[in-house]
């Protein structure tokens, strides 16, 4: 099919009718169809991260050493700065699917987490048939804000017929993540992790998702047990036996992953991390953080 580019960046990548690796900063999205022989390789990665979202047909996406089918309802992400490549499926007979090259917001990674394949990719399957067209939506319009201008109307979503669109103005930009954002989320917040680790009791897995999901909360030992069932003593002991440390202390490395990111992506005073991280205390906080991170959250924020 024709690929019609505006304001296309270049580009060395090999292949034919590949998506651009834009510098880093932009944000290019598009939508392709392609046959069989389609195939795009970087044997040097790119500087930013791709997205795919899979309509139709299937593709095969590989970095360093992890594969990753693609099929309908499927979102593959790369990480930047790895080989990697694409193809259509062998077999298959074609592949129809959306991309975008962006820079991920730093609050994404705790919801790709869960689809991690290793080598920085992350595979979300078994999205929801209902979701799928929330996610169709969302991109059109990503690809219609991408192509603002910043004045006047941003235009309506049309069909992207091989169109390329790259968001060079603040506003574009921003509008563009904001509909990815919302795919990221729709996708992960619906579809089924990984398969958990073998051997692993699923009331613990319970336990574990339960303090993942809100680490904020005043989780303790006896209300998890009860929530999975257990008696407290059976359950410490069960939790430990299996993951290799308490619950509180699982407890407390989730709230201070959750601390750092709050920290990284927004400007709530140390003191509001604190708290909704779970933290009674901000001088407990501050002591916790600098043993965890190595400095204070203050100057945790300005690093990063």
């Amino acid at each position: 099919m024709p690929v019609r580019a505006v304001g296309l960046p270049g580009t060395a990548d090999s292949g034919t009718g590949g998506d651009p690796a834009p510098p880093p900063g932009l944000v290019v999205l598009g939508h392709f169809d392609q046959p069989p022989g389609y195939v795009v390789s970087r044997p040097r990665g790119s500087a930013s991260w791709l997205f795919t979202w899979t309509t139709a047909g299937r593709g095969r996406l590989w970095q360093g050493g992890a594969r990753a089918p693609a099929g309908a309802g499927d979102l593959v992400v790369l990480a930047p700065g790895v080989p990697h490549g694409y193809t259509v499926e062998p077999g298959a007979r074609h592949w129809r699917f959306w991309w975008a090259h962006c820079q991920a917001r730093t609050s994404w990674a705790a919801w790709l987490r869960p689809y991690d394949r290793g080598d920085g990719v992350y595979l979300v399957t078994s999205t929801p048939a209902g979701v799928h067209d929330r996610v169709e939506a969302a991109f059109r319009r990503m690809h219609a804000d991408a192509r603002w201008t910043g004045t006047g109307t941003p235009p309506a979503p049309t069909d992207p017929d091989g169109q390329v669109a790259v968001a060079h103005g603040s506003a574009a930009r921003e509008l563009a993540l904001c509909a990815l954002e919302e795919i990221v989320l729709l996708a992960t917040a619906g579809a089924r992790p990984a398969a958990p680790r073998p051997g692993l009791d699923p009331r613990i897995r319970r336990a574990r998702e339960l303090i993942d999901a809100d680490p904020g909360a005043p989780h303790t030992v006896r209300s998890l047990a009860e929530d999975v069932a257990l008696s407290p003593s059976r359950f410490a002991h069960l939790f430990s036996r299996q993951l290799g440390q308490s619950p509180m202390r699982a407890l407390r490395e989730a709230r201070l992953r959750h601390a750092a990111r709050l920290l990284e992506s927004t400007d709530l005073p140390v003191e509001r991390v604190a708290a909704a991280s779970g933290f009674a205390s901000p001088f407990h906080f501050n002591r916790v953080f600098r043993e965890r991170y190595g400095i204070p959250p203050g100057a945790y924020r300005t690093h990063h």
